[in-house]
């Protein structure tokens, strides 16, 4: 038992050592409040006292929600050593969050986003204080959960910090030699002698390869054998990496450096966020530090991916989700644009869904004004052309299964069980996404059935008032007709009419309309069909326990795990322990199996199934679509046709009436001059009656297409 007036702690309690303090887990001696001390050994003391002072000094001066709270300093009882009090933070360091097998290959979206906030603006901090720090790395970045559940992350350790201006330089050598900028790494790791400065813009390398780390779940930089046992290639590495590469590997012994461009498909971010990242970490992981981002740049940069809203957008040609980073203000054209850049769906190709219905987007809408969405409740992107079905794209995770060696070796053994661990969760997120994809293909397939049925009601509405108003039309056309032609047989001299006789022959025109819609039934049919065959699949999908029986091996996986991990604290073990452990070696690798066999025929066989039914599904429905695309075309095209046909029929009738009007009036004396002058008047009040029925007619069709033009705004598009 170790203490201070007024705190005490037990050496087993270490929380970290270093090389000149180690830290511990401490409580307050009246509260019980947990803290963690800080303390220095023999060997700090050694150093200048300005040196020894300096990090009791920035912690002082140093206080953001994102940097480790000091909350004073005490000596220990009776060596005086000096002991920093400072804040306690439960959960560890980022590294122990990364050594953790389930992030083997990098945090979740959700936690990395996290881990950026909270290192700008530590970083921010320390800045706008005029202090480089001088270690960055995951295990100088403490984590707790706050209130809400989500984590915080906390800068700490700033031994080796200084006071340093943008302008100003050091020559003193700290760090860690994984996330050394390579010209403290040539002097500080080879030896060599240099007469170089360096500047604040070290910090960024370090936070380059901490964030590459962070993604990805490994270094960027990592020679045959490993960045501690071949330095001469790690320095070769770091100093020789192209400026837009992001990552240099060397597979064999001497052999070739492979240089890496992108973040890694087995990376777990998205797209949307892989591209502002590789954006980032080419230009702070860069050698030179004249052509090195400065400070300003990078916060600018890393606040432009924080401050932007998250759309996700599942893409049915590509059975993929996307999630896509645009700023609140921007227009949602901007927005269409970063669709287009992660799907290769022109702008002007793109028709969306949401939650059943239509979704159209206005292009000059702002951003937010659109409506919110979440990974379970995403736009549905369809394209109006017809685009090749492509599968989700993943890397295999079968590959990544390490097997055991016979012998019993408790650090190797248990080094290949955190291997296979990590491999299995890998499947296990691979299976949820290629049942996520299975989810949604059938929802959003659905969506599109259910609208063009709807639409085919919507054509038969039309078809049904189009026949309507054809047969009125063609009713007050004989009558027209027949007037005319009573008209005309007792005066021969009245001319007649081409328009109205031009005119009747559209009316074939309607006929064919209308029996072009008869086929609009057979492809309703076809698409209840299609609807039930996809309710089906939804329902085997919602009953499938390959993820379930996944879960399960990997709880009794984590169990032989946590077994191995106490064993590789035992100097030795004994002839009952040894036994027990090749026991659970054996069940470990039959458990990994297992979840292999699921994934293989419970998963795979099955996604590639639903994605062949799903290219056969979405031809047959292009087909019906398009069909009923040309149908939908064609009636609303007749129907403004027989508008103005409606229009010649009206005008033609008030010309009947005009020159009926105008005809001759014969002496009152003749009888047959009052025979004619009857007629005339009976003619006239006859015309002038159908001429209100045309009206009639005419405003019902008007009200009718109006009603059209409404259904048309709404319709659901093709694919």
């Amino acid at each position: 038992m170790q203490s201070t007036p007024n705190y005490l702690w037990e050496l087993d309690d270490l929380l970290g050592q270093g090389a000149t303090a180690s830290v511990y887990k401490a409580r307050n001696k009246k509260s019980g409040e947990e803290v963690a001390v800080k303390v220095f050994n023999n060997l700090s003391y050694l150093r200048p006292l300005d040196v020894q002072m300096r990090e009791f000094e920035m912690l002082r001066k140093l206080k953001h929600v994102n940097i480790v709270k000091l909350f004073t300093v005490e000596e220990t009882g009776n060596s005086k050593q000096k002991v920093l009090v400072m804040e306690y933070c439960s959960s560890g360091s980022l590294l122990s969050v990364l050594e953790d097998p389930e992030n083997a290959y990098g945090l979740c979206e959700t936690e990395f986003l996290i881990v950026l906030q909270c290192v700008v603006a530590g970083m921010n901090h320390l800045r706008q204080n005029g202090i480089v720090h001088r270690d960055i790395k995951p295990g100088n970045i403490m984590r707790l959960i706050g209130e809400d559940g989500r984590s915080i992350y906390k800068l700490t350790d700033f031994g080796a910090a200084r006071e340093l201006d943008d302008d100003e330089k050091f020559i003193s050598i700290y760090g860690t030699e994984e996330y050394l900028h390579p010209d403290i790494y040539e002097r500080a790791v080879l030896k060599k002698p240099q007469q170089k400065a360096y500047g604040v813009t070290v910090d960024l390398w370090s936070i380059g390869v901490t964030f590459y780390h962070a993604a990805c779940g490994s270094l960027p930089f990592i020679p045959y054998g490993g960045p501690r046992r071949n330095k001469e290639i790690m320095h070769k590495i770091i100093t020789e990496k192209p400026s837009t590469a992001i990552a240099g590997v060397q597979r064999k012994e001497k052999g070739p450096i492979e240089w890496i461009y992108e973040l890694p498909i087995s990376c777990r971010l998205s797209v949307g966020l892989k591209i502002h990242l590789e954006n980032i970490l080419p230009n702070i992981l860069e050698a030179d530090q004249e052509k090195c981002w400065g400070f300003d740049k990078f916060f600018e940069e890393s606040n432009n991916i924080l401050e932007r809203l998250v759309v996700h957008v599942f893409s049915l040609p590509h059975t993929t989700m996307h999630l896509v980073y645009v700023h609140a203000c921007s227009s949602v054209v901007n927005f269409m644009e970063a669709v287009f850049r992660q799907t290769g769906v022109a702008i002007e190709n793109q028709k969306y869904f949401y939650e059943g219905h239509h979704y159209p987007m206005m292009p000059s809408l702002q951003v937010k004004h659109i409506n919110r969405t979440t990974q379970q409740h995403p736009f549905m992107l369809v394209s109006s052309t017809s685009e090749s079905i492509v599968d989700a794209s993943y890397k295999d995770p079968t590959n990544e299964f390490p097997r055991f060696l016979p012998s019993v070796d408790v650090v190797a053994d248990c080094s290949i069980a955190k291997n296979v661990l990590s491999a299995v969760y890998q499947t296990l997120r691979v299976s949820q996404t290629l049942f996520m994809c299975q989810e949604f293909i059938l929802r959003g397939t659905y969506w599109l059935i259910e609208n063009t049925t709807t639409e085919c009601h919507r054509i038969l509405e039309k078809k049904s008032a189009m026949a309507s108003l054809l047969n009125c039309t063609i009713s007050t056309d004989n009558r027209i007709t027949k007037l005319y032609n009573s008209v005309n047989s007792r005066n021969p001299d009245f001319p007649e009419f081409p328009d109205l006789v031009e005119c009747r022959r559209q009316l074939q025109s309607f006929g064919h309309t209308l029996s072009s819609c008869s086929h609009i039934v057979e492809k309703q049919k076809m698409l209840g069909f299609m609807l039930l065959e996809v309710s089906q699949n939804q329902d085997q999908i919602q009953l499938d326990t390959s993820i379930n029986r996944m879960e399960f091996c990997l709880q009794k996986m984590q169990l032989i795990f946590s077994q191995f991990k106490k064993r590789k604290q035992q100097s030795r073990l004994g002839y009952n322990e040894e036994q027990i452990h090749k026991l659970d070696k054996v069940n470990l690798g039959n458990l990994a199996k297992k979840v292999l066999s699921i994934f293989q025929d419970g998963v795979v066989q099955k996604y590639q199934a639903a994605l062949d039914k799903h290219t056969t599904r979405m031809s047959t429905f292009a087909d019906i679509q398009k069909h009923v695309d040309l149908v939908n075309e064609y009636i609303g095209g007749s129907l403004l046709d027989l508008q103005k046909y409606q229009d010649s029929v009206s005008n033609t009738v008030d010309n009947l009436a005009l020159r009926i009007q105008q005809m001759p009036v014969q002496p009152n004396h003749s009888p047959l001059s009052s025979c004619r002058n009857q007629d005339k008047e009976d003619l006239t009040l006859r015309m002038l009656k159908l001429r209100d029925q045309m009206k009639t007619v005419s405003c019902e069709l008007e009200q009718n297409n109006s009603v059209i033009e409404r259904l048309g705004v709404t319709s659901s598009p093709g694919v």
